[in-house]
């Protein structure tokens, strides 16, 4: 079972992103900055007083375009507003999604915020303090004869850069949380997203007691589309490391600002 996690950074990418989607061969392809507008698909931007990128109208659809044969799970953890190449204005969803292969049967789902709670903005999105949402997905792997239970987050983006604040040890606690309540005795459990911290992060020890073991540690998991000095900031965990068949953070093919991370069960 190959379980492959990525932040797509909003399909800035998409001409390299979309190929490797459609070859990648996951099972379960976890997508962060994952974007939805109704009525519009296409080419937008997005905009906050930090940044301003090309971005995918409907990332989501777009992807689900390529993987016709999986199941496609999104959660929004906030909403707002963007506009088409003519001025006129939509609301775009933004959050996480799961895209998960019709051969593996889905037998449970949860979501829960791990920070802040869903919003709506009418003008301006901000630049800090947005809401987060977790998504967690049970399955069971027939070929293994196991469950498998697959939870990612998009952690808290803070512009004071990616240290503990009391914000983050909270969202990591509610994550814990996520993670204990949706899987069940026996199943192999894995943890991924993008999680903006740095690897001697206090989150780290709140998931080991969840029964979680890191995987990317202190790995460069940025490529060269993103300029900063920090490399750190896409993680990967497990419940039963030697159920770990494959575990490797992908350097090539850039389609993102982040590495993939790919492991095989």
């Amino acid at each position: 079972m190959r379980i492959i996690s990525l932040n797509a950074w909003g399909g800035a990418m998409f001409d390299d992103l979309t190929p490797w989607i459609a070859t990648c061969d996951a099972d379960v392809l976890c997508l962060q900055e994952v974007t939805h507008t109704p009525g519009l698909d296409g080419w937008t931007a997005f905009e906050d007083a930090d940044r301003a990128l090309p971005q995918r109208a409907n990332l989501l659809a777009d992807v689900r375009a390529r993987l016709s044969r999986h199941h496609a799970l999104f959660t929004a953890s906030d909403a707002g507003p963007v506009h088409d190449r003519d001025g006129h204005a939509y609301r775009q969803d933004f959050g996480v999604a799961s895209f998960v292969a019709d051969t593996l049967p889905v037998v449970g789902l949860r979501t829960a915020f791990v920070h802040g709670n869903y919003v709506e903005y009418a003008e301006d999105w901000p630049n800090d303090g947005r809401p987060r949402a977790a998504q967690a997905v049970r399955v069971y792997d027939r070929a293994a004869g196991r469950f498998v239970t697959v939870v990612q987050v998009h952690g808290l983006r803070d512009p004071r850069g990616k240290g503990d604040t009391p914000a983050r040890l909270a969202q990591a606690e509610r994550l814990a949380e996520l993670v204990t309540g949706a899987s069940e005795e026996g199943d192999v459990t894995v943890l991924c997203g993008d999680f903006n911290l740095l690897p001697d992060s206090e989150m780290f020890p709140i998931l080991a007691k969840a029964g979680l073991t890191d995987l990317v540690r202190d790995a460069d998991t940025r490529t060269s589309r993103y300029r900063k000095p920090l490399r750190h900031a896409s993680y990967l965990l497990v419940s039963d490391p030697a159920a770990v068949r494959r575990f490797e953070v992908l350097a090539d093919p850039e389609v993102s600002d982040h590495r993939a991370l790919l492991l095989d069960l």
